[in-house]
């Protein structure tokens, strides 16, 4: 497997010396996953942070009915995971699924505990991976309260460009908090105003 991508990524936020990289290689598993495969289900342990190579996932959570409630979309150059779940190794609150073949680098937790003993600087990385994933879950709260669902959808496509094509439209719709047929009308709307 190409580990390119992921180097690069990783580079973008903490350089790596040749021993360093070749060392951090040895720790993370790479695995190929199905579409519609499970990395993670709902009621599991987490045992690793995953970072997408290729492929599309959807984070989300089944409540007692079996209704969906997607959380998060992750692609190429975005990690996923139950991170409650991983750092506490408790079982998972959320499920996550691949909407398309999926390549992931995986770090399991007793790896990335060595890994940060032995390349310091990868815990600033880590740290400030969660910080932003916090961050970003307190801005989706708060926008969950405060804006239509106009503005919550043109937020997504931002953060989200051409996933349109990627994801079913009931799924966004989901995620927005929405119906696909209020969806619909929200896209239409905006096709009208341009």
């Amino acid at each position: 497997m190409d580990t390119t991508p992921f180097i690069e990524y990783i580079n973008k936020y903490v350089n790596l010396t040749s021993k360093e990289e070749t060392l951090l290689l040895s720790k993370i598993v790479f695995r190929n996953y199905l579409k519609d495969q499970y990395i993670i289900q709902q009621g599991d342990v987490c045992k690793s942070v995953n970072f997408i190579i290729s492929g599309c996932t959807k984070t989300f959570y089944m409540d007692l009915e079996g209704q969906e409630h997607i959380v998060m979309f992750s692609i190429e150059d975005w990690w996923t995971s139950d991170l409650g779940s991983f750092i506490t190794q408790t079982p998972a609150d959320f499920n996550v699924q691949c909407l398309e073949n999926t390549k992931v680098a995986q770090f399991t937790f007793d790896n990335l505990e060595k890994l940060y003993a032995e390349i310091p600087k990868l815990e600033r990385l880590f740290r400030m991976i969660v910080e932003r994933a916090f961050a970003a879950s307190q801005k989706r709260i708060i926008r969950s309260f405060s804006l239509t669902a106009k503005e919550r959808y043109l937020i997504f496509r931002e953060a989200y460009p051409k996933i349109d094509q990627r994801v079913p439209q009931y799924m966004i719709a989901s995620y927005l908090g929405i119906t696909k047929e209020f969806l619909s009308k929200i896209k239409s709307q905006l096709i009208y105003d341009q």
